[in-house]
């Protein structure tokens, strides 16, 4: 935890908050924090800056605050990323979450397999724990916004062309494609497939429908957790 993060419900003053439950064993146990000890603190959607530690027992931890610095700045990204494999999910959460990505629309593909989508990790809770851990990890407080499309052609048909409209858009798919471009400066709409990728018909639809081009990493065939990372280090 790089970044103590402070929810709403957190705050007894306008300056003061108070913690328990997992942040206050982290403070315990990792950072072996002391009375007077001074924190990097955040406050989620808003801004960050230090936390001066006033009291500390077995039950809670008081902190005064002062909060002057605003968040880092999120990538210029909208990414598709077909729904991974529930435990693939927490760790991918993670990782967007720190590198800065600032919408996230899951989506249905045919080689989503439909057990994927009875997952508690879906639940609205569950994946906001996962994005918190991301932003401690990066000190960010600036929650990614996330969306839920079960229907793949509906969503690449209806709504993504809006999505995609003015920024460049490109579909992550290992093949015989351009390279995927490096350094960009514009707007991007990254459409990333499951493992094993897209199957052509949704590569072909998210072409002709949104007008996202396909680009590749090279030869080899990268999980999830693998790609998402490296294509947004190539992209950013």
């Amino acid at each position: 935890m790089n970044l103590l993060l402070l929810e709403e419900g957190d705050f007894v003053d306008i300056d003061r908050v108070r913690l328990s439950g997992r942040r206050l064993k982290h403070l315990q146990e990792v950072h072996r924090a002391e009375t007077g000890d001074r924190l990097r603190v955040g406050r989620v959607g808003g801004l960050m800056g230090e936390g001066r530690l006033l009291t500390l027992d077995a039950d809670h931890a008081e902190l005064q605050v002062n909060l002057t610095q605003a968040p880092p700045a999120k990538l210029p990204l909208t990414l598709i990323l077909a729904l991974p494999r529930p435990k693939m999910l927490k760790r991918t959460l993670q990782t967007i979450s720190a590198m800065g990505v600032p919408r996230l629309v899951l989506v249905n593909s045919y080689r989503v397999e439909k057990s994927f989508w009875q997952t508690p990790f879906l639940d609205p809770e569950a994946i906001r724990e996962q994005l918190i851990l991301g932003l401690e990890q990066a000190r960010d407080t600036a929650l990614p916004e996330v969306s839920i499309e079960k229907r793949f052609k509906p969503f690449v048909e209806d709504r993504l062309p809006a999505l995609a409209a003015g920024t460049l858009g490109l579909v992550g798919h290992p093949g015989d494609y351009p390279a995927c471009p490096r350094a960009v400066e514009e707007q991007v709409t990254l459409a990333i497939g499951p493992e094993g990728g897209w199957i052509p018909y949704e590569v072909e639809l998210l072409k002709q429908a949104a007008g996202l081009q396909p680009v590749q990493l090279g030869e080899r065939i990268l999980r999830v957790e693998t790609a998402v990372p490296a294509l947004l280090a190539r992209l950013f």
